[in-house]
């Protein structure tokens, strides 16, 4: 032990500070229909990567057949993936069930405190990633977890580096809700105006027949092309990965259902062309999907400003901006994008063997209803600001990150002393 060590604090093993067992996925294939669709969250390795601190958000349920094979653990158990997106970690605030790429650790409240331990991962992560490399394929284990060292103060001190770093994450958590309730607002006022037909002034307008259905007279079947302009970003090369350099917009980048995703920002070094910059506010859409499921194919996201003004995009997304000519505001394409009809039509033109693939025809050739400029003009004004909304959010917790990030490796090293701190300790948030 180093010189350097905090007086008090120890070496243990993880599975010293509480139990740590695998997930449990015992059907096959996994993918089986019969297993899903109850009322038991499955988490999966994406939704523990896409999580801060508390994990509740899923994609998939299972059944009373799916929970038959698998296992419910607790609220308050850490999740640590080992598989795939590896080494990634949050705390289940729900009972839930997730497959053996996953390991849960339920910690000895007399010894542990969760909230530190998956911090303390946190710091670990690319040692733990090191470590896991295969020839074929990635994986962990908890026999190679068990070969790491866990720092640890005593259980008064842990909480009160918890506390101080899940400060930053409820707060954070506090801004992500923000987000998805002013999503939601935009998109119910979208369907209200151009799905529902229920738009201001809409009482008295007379509907006509068109190739889609009935309209409100003066607005007009368009097709996508007429539009926008999709380009396909840039195909690029691992070497030119960095952890700094242009910010490269990515498969990553798109959550599973539409809106952008922090955590898959990559960095680039390399050569690309001026077609492949992209710039705060373009839309970008997925082309790319592994499997079938259409959770991810086509649907967009707006880039935020908090990556700066520059940035290119890979080629595994398409950029696209209205066409000169064209009077749409980008706000009227993104919600577009992800209505009913139009997302039929988009993903008609996936094909694929075992990946996915979007043609760019998928968003030229769709048809849609389109308003009149004014109509467009004055859903820009109310969509606007709850955009600038969920963008200044968006900034605070880039901010929020990037300062919890400064204060974790010295907190989890005990180089800032926080054991003379009163500091008040809450109840876990489960």
């Amino acid at each position: 032990m180093s010189d350097k060590t905090p007086i008090g604090w120890k070496n243990y093993k993880i599975n010293d500070l509480g139990f740590i067992g695998r997930g449990k996925s015992r059907h096959r294939p996994r993918n089986e229909p019969s297993l899903y669709g109850g009322i038991y969250p499955f988490f999966q390795t994406g939704d523990i990567k896409e999580a801060d601190l508390y994990l509740h958000r899923y994609t998939q349920t299972y059944n009373e057949k799916g929970l038959a094979q698998s296992k419910l653990w607790k609220p308050g158990t850490l999740c640590i993936t080992i598989a795939a997106n590896i080494a990634e970690t949050a705390i289940l605030n729900v009972e839930g069930c997730f497959p053996d790429s996953v390991v849960g650790f339920i910690p000895n409240n007399e010894k542990s405190d969760v909230r530190f331990v998956k911090y303390y991962i946190d710091t670990i992560k690319n040692k733990m990633q090191n470590v896991s490399r295969g020839t074929t394929q990635d994986n962990l284990s908890i026999e190679k977890i068990l070969t790491f060292n866990f720092l640890t103060p005593p259980l008064p001190t842990q909480q009160k580096i918890a506390t101080i770093l899940s400060t930053y994450d409820d707060l954070i958590e506090n801004n992500n809700r923000r987000i998805r309730i002013l999503e939601e607002m935009a998109q119910m006022i979208y369907r209200e105006w151009f799905v529902n037909f229920r738009f201001p002034g809409h009482e008295g307008m007379r509907m006509v027949e068109s190739e889609l259905g009935p309209v409100p007279e003066g607005w007009e079947v368009s097709s996508l092309n007429d539009e926008i302009e999709p380009i396909r970003g840039l195909s690029y090369k691992g070497a030119g990965l960095s952890d700094s350099g242009m910010p490269l917009h990515n498969l990553n980048s798109v959550l599973e259902g539409g809106g952008y995703k922090f955590s898959g920002i990559k960095y680039y070094t390399g050569v690309f062309q001026e077609k492949h910059k992209i710039l705060p506010g373009d839309i970008i859409v997925t082309n790319t999907e592994q499997g079938f499921e259409y959770r991810l194919i086509g649907f967009p996201a707006i880039v935020p400003r908090c990556f700066g003004e520059n940035g290119i995009f890979s080629h595994h997304i398409y950029r696209i901006r209205p066409r000169p000519n064209s009077y749409l505001r980008r706000s009227f394409v993104y919600y577009l994008l992800m209505t009913d009809m139009v997302r039929r039509q988009i993903i008609s033109y996936a094909n694929g063997t075992t990946v996915n693939m979007l043609s760019i025809e998928g968003l030229q050739n769709p048809k849609f209803i389109r308003p009149p400029k004014k109509i467009i003009f004055l859903f820009d004004e109310f969509a606007q600001p709850i955009c600038d909304l969920i963008e200044s959010y968006t900034e605070k917790n880039a901010n929020l990150r990037r300062t919890r990030a400064l204060l974790l490796p010295k907190l989890i090293r005990g180089e800032l002393d926080v054991s003379g701190l009163d500091i008040e300790i809450p109840e876990a948030e489960v």
